[in-house]
Parts: C-alpha cells; sequence; structure tokens
C-alpha cells in the first residue's frame, strides 16, 4: 500500500489523527521536499522533529527521487505499506497525481489523506474561494528567460471579475547551468520569491504586454507562512505592498478581482491602512 499523506502547512502537529496513524503503520517514510516547506524549514532539525513525533526514520525525496526513481519507491509499496508526506494537500502539485496514476499501473493500493493546503488556506482573508479563477505560476526571471504566459490567465480571470492567486517560484536543489555543461551537477542554493519579485515582475510583464490586466493600484493580498503562528496577511495596491517586508518563506499574492460588499469588510482588516 502507498499512503500519500497531507501534512498541512504550519508545523509537524498538523498532521492529521488519521495521517499520523498511517505513517506509525508504515514500515518505511518518505517527505517530498520541493514543492513546498513546513514552516521550520526541512533542515536537520525540523527532519529530526519529524523523526520524533514519528518514531521513525524519514527519508527525503528531493525532486530527482520522485520524478526520476519512483519505481524504486513504488516497488518498496508492493511489499510493505509506505507513506509519502506531502507539505499542504497531496494534490496541490500535479507530480503527485502522476505518482498515483503510476502506482495504480503498476497494480499497488493507493490510499490518500487530505490536509490544508495553500488552495484553501488563502480564504482567512475574507475572498470567497468560489470567486477564485485559474491559479498561476510565477517562475523567477533569468537574464535570458523572461517567460509571460501567466499574463493571459490573470487577464482572463480579471475580465470575469475573479480572483487570482499567484503561486511564487521555489528553487531547491536546482542543478546550475555552469554545473550542467561541464557533465557533473552541482546544486544551487535553495531560492525562495517574495513578494516583492513576484510584483516586479508582474509589473515588468504588463509594461512589455500593455494590456492593462492590471497596474500599480491593483488590489492584491500578500501571504506569508500561511498556517504557521506568525503568518502574515496584507492587502494594499502592488505598489503599496512592494513596501513591505513579509520576512521568512513561503509567500504567495493574490490579485483581487471585484468584491462583494462581506469580502470587502473582511478585507479592510488586512488592508494597509484599513481597520486593523
Amino acid at each position: 500500500m502507498l499512503y500519500i499523506i497531507g501534512l498541512g502547512l504550519g508545523n509537524e502537529k498538523d498532521i492529521t489523527l488519521r495521517g499520523l496513524e498511517a505513517v506509525k503503520n508504515c514500515s518505511k517514510v518518505y517527505i517530498e521536499s520541493y514543492t513546498s516547506l513546513l514552516s521550520f524549514g526541512l533542515s536537520s532539525d525540523g527532519l529530526s522533529t519529524l523523526e520524533k513525533l514519528y518514531g521513525k526514520p524519514v527519508t527525503l525525496a528531493d525532486r530527482e527521487t520522485v520524478e526520476e526513481k519512483a519505481d524504486a519507491i513504488l516497488a518498496e509499496a508492493q511489499e510493505s505499506d509506505v507513506a509519502f508526506l506531502v507539505v499542504g494537500d497531496p494534490f496541490g502539485a500535479t507530480t503527485h497525481t502522476d505518482l498515483v496514476v503510476r502506482a495504480k499501473k503498476l497494480g499497488v493500493d493507493v490510499k490518500v489523506v487530505h490536509n490544508a493546503s495553500v488552495m484553501n488556506a488563502v480564504g482567512v482573508c475574507g475572498l470567497q474561494l468560489y470567486r477564485y479563477g485559474e491559479t498561476v505560476s510565477i517562475p523567477f526571471f533569468t537574464e535570458t528567460w523572461r517567460p509571460r504566459s501567466f499574463y493571459e490567465k490573470i487577464q482572463r480571470n480579471r475580465a470575469l471579475g475573479l480572483h487570482t492567486l499567484c503561486l511564487l517560484d521555489i528553487r531547491v536543489k536546482e542543478p546550475s547551468l555552469e554545473s550542467l555543461c561541464r557533465g557533473r551537477k552541482e546544486y544551487e542554493p535553495p531560492r525562495y520569491m517574495t513578494i516583492g519579485t513576484a510584483i516586479e515582475q508582474l509589473l515588468e510583464v504588463e509594461q512589455m504586454c500593455g494590456e492593462s490586466a492590471y497596474k500599480e493600484d491593483t488590489l492584491c493580498v500578500g501571504f506569508a507562512r500561511l498556517g504557521s503562528e506568525d503568518q502574515m496577511v496584507v492587502a494594499g495596491s502592488m505598489k503599496q505592498l512592494l513596501t513591505i517586508d513579509f520576512g521568512a518563506p513561503l509567500h504567495c499574492l493574490v490579485i483581487v478581482g471585484e468584491t462583494h460588499p462581506v469580502e470587502e469588510e473582511m478585507l479592510g482588516f488586512y488592508t494597509l491602512g484599513g481597520g486593523n
């Protein structure tokens, strides 16, 4: 059996009782370590915190392990119970859907234990979840690569009056271009996109496209460390949010569409210069 278990967003205590029970019954435990991270991080201390709670070792599964060596994990799941832990909810990233498909093709039974994810935790600001359009990802720009495929999606959402959740890039264990050219992998330090960087890139793309999908005074909501004790939620214009230090990762951003009076009342508590 392969158990795919959501860990929630805050810390090791956010796992559900059902999820914890499954982990304790599994012979091998993996934790996916590249699409997100818990608030205490994936340092050796963070990992040992999980191992102490579970009473067994936890193996980090980086992008290469999951995307290139998944067969080894699935082979273990054919012989015994294996847990694959995912920060947030198991289906917050397409990689995990692919793992389920591959497991089912091999005849491996799969059980999923759901949990909170960024996709529903953003509701804390008061914007109603059913008024969101397509979610977009904002990648880090490079000198030679400045994609703007997200622009049309934001434009469509805003034309329909819908909010847009922007997931910001996480670069963990990424091989450097220089090392790949030399034929051996050396990894760049981890990088987590900030709200400020995301807004700067969004405004750069708007300047390139010039179709007024959004502008400096467009209302947005910035979120940092959602689900943790020190989470931060601030609403304001893009220009205003550029002045805010949101602190440690992870960050995400919502571009606000048309709002209902009930949404506006709740959002007011988080607005710069507003009710709180």
